[in-house]
């Protein structure tokens, strides 16, 4: 049975490599009715801390990976924490293993120097105060290394290469190198997906596979994610945690929909990366560099939006208010379902994510609108302006229709009196309406703030035009 694992470092935010990197091996093990394990590998004391774990459980639930084994669902072989298996003994039982046959050893340090061996030993040393030991790993020489990767093929590294290497640090804790091997083996790991930074590590963890009698999984490494300039995308690229991407207002199907089509070949460029399960294998996955394009991110994340059922679409921006903590937004958003369904049905046509949503619906639900000084330069301090906003609000109260068609003829209806030309006339009561230029359909806009908020706001407007002109003829 096939059994892969994703095996992160909780030393900060889940980067959104490592969520390809899951997705793949999420994507093989099911494909192939397999299992996927989570283990979190905190041997980094110094950096590792719970509160990264739970970002990066979270944020891989909110991706839509699961798991069969790991943190919060255990499984045969937890505790799932490196620093636990260690508190364990489990790797320094194997270490003694390799130390006994000969394939490692006692190296023993001045505290002071930790990087020059004084002696060695194949006998746990009795130190003196002072000193200190590691266990090293014994590199058998001119041997060559060789195993057949799933993307590159065949690879081949001479152990001439490389030094002694470390596995059991000085504070008892082991390198990523040792533990890394002991787990999967244990774990029944049969496919090692990850990314090609890990290409150099692989001959070391083939050396301890072989000196222990173990049989390696199946490697592939995968081409990392690149940023603008062609180098691995981090933070000077531009945001990289799935923790931003939430709250920005991406929703989880495009974010994986767009890594998914980082590097795997697919027929199609919108789609829900579950619905495309069986047709994931490593030979669909290519070996060149990819490059990570917010642009194009943001566009999927746009076509996603607008293939969501309006509820779904409500059902989506609730969370993410609650996510974000926009609280002066919710009792607005939830006062009226049918109002809130009509905004954001007109609103989603104009934005990409639910922060755009957010800020281009915001008008609709605040008690009166927020002019900003260009609006009221440009439209309320002409000499029209009056005639023109009073117009307005007599015919809007005399109509009786407030459908898009309705609205469309009060409007236009208006602008045929040529109080101001038609482009002033559509943008003094866009703004009017909602305090922005930029909004959805004017007609629609009306349409759906209906009568008593349309009226209240051309009121207030006329207030501010009439106290405008009292000031400039001063």
């Amino acid at each position: 049975m096939v059994k892969c694992r994703f095996a992160p470092s909780p030393t900060g935010h889940m980067h959104v490599g490592g969520v390809r990197t899951a997705l793949f091996n999420w994507l093989f093990a099911r494909s192939q009715g397999g299992k996927m394990v989570l283990r979190i590998e905190d041997t980094d004391t110094e950096r590792s801390t719970r509160e990264s774990e739970e970002q990066i459980i979270n944020s891989l639930r909110w991706c839509g990976l699961d798991w069969d084994e790991g943190p919060d669902v255990g499984g045969p072989h937890g505790p799932y924490r490196q620093s636990e298996r260690t508190e364990a003994g489990i790797y320094n039982k194997i270490a003694e293993q390799l130390i006994k046959s000969g394939h490692a050893y006692y190296a023993i340090y001045r505290a002071d120097d930790p990087r020059t061996v004084i002696s060695t030993s194949t006998e746990c040393p009795q130190l003196e105060k002072g000193y200190t030991f590691t266990v090293k790993f014994k590199v058998p020489e001119a041997s060559n290394i060789t195993f057949n990767d799933l993307l590159k093929g065949e690879m081949s590294f001479s152990s001439d290469a490389f030094d002694d290497f470390v596995i059991i640090k000085s504070n008892g804790f082991p390198t990523y190198n040792f533990a890394v091997v002991v787990d999967d083996y244990m774990m029944e790991i049969t496919h090692v997906l990850r990314g090609e930074d890990h290409l150099s590590n692989t001959p070391k963890q083939i050396m301890i596979y072989e000196a222990l009698g173990w049989k390696t999984p199946q490697f592939m490494h995968i081409p990392l994610i690149l940023g603008y300039d062609r180098s691995p995308l981090s933070k000077r690229h531009g945001h990289t945690s799935v923790d931003h991407f939430r709250r920005e207002g991406y929703l989880s199907k495009a974010l994986m929909n767009y890594l998914a089509l980082l590097g795997w070949s697919v027929d199609q460029e919108i789609f829900d990366y579950r619905e495309k399960l069986q047709d994931f294998s490593p030979s669909t996955i290519s070996n060149k560099a990819v490059i990570f394009d917010y642009e194009k991110l943001e566009w999927v994340n746009g076509k996603h939006l607008r293939m969501l059922d309006i509820d779904e679409l409500v059902s989506q921006f609730e969370l993410w208010l609650r996510y974000t903590g926009k609280a002066d937004f919710m009792e607005a958003f939830v006062e009226n379902p049918q109002y809130t369904k009509e905004v954001l049905k007109i609103c989603r046509e104009k934005i990409n994510t639910l922060s755009q949503l957010y800020d281009f619906s915001l008008p609709f639900f605040l008690e009166e609108p927020e002019y900003d000084a260009s609006y009221v330069e440009k439209y309320l301090t002409k000499e029209w302006s009056l005639d023109l906003i009073s117009e307005a609000i007599r015919r809007f109260e005399d109509n009786t229709d407030w459908s898009v068609e309705g609205v469309e003829k009060v409007i236009r209806e208006l602008a045929e009196l040529k109080i101001a030309s038609k482009k002033n006339t559509f943008q003094t009561l866009r703004g009017g309406v909602t305090g922005r230029l930029v909004t959805p359909g004017l007609f629609e806009t009306i349409s759906v703030l209906g009568r008593e908020k349309t009226l209240e706001r051309l009121e207030t407007l006329l207030q501010l035009a009439e106290s405008l002109r009292d000031e400039m003829e001063e």
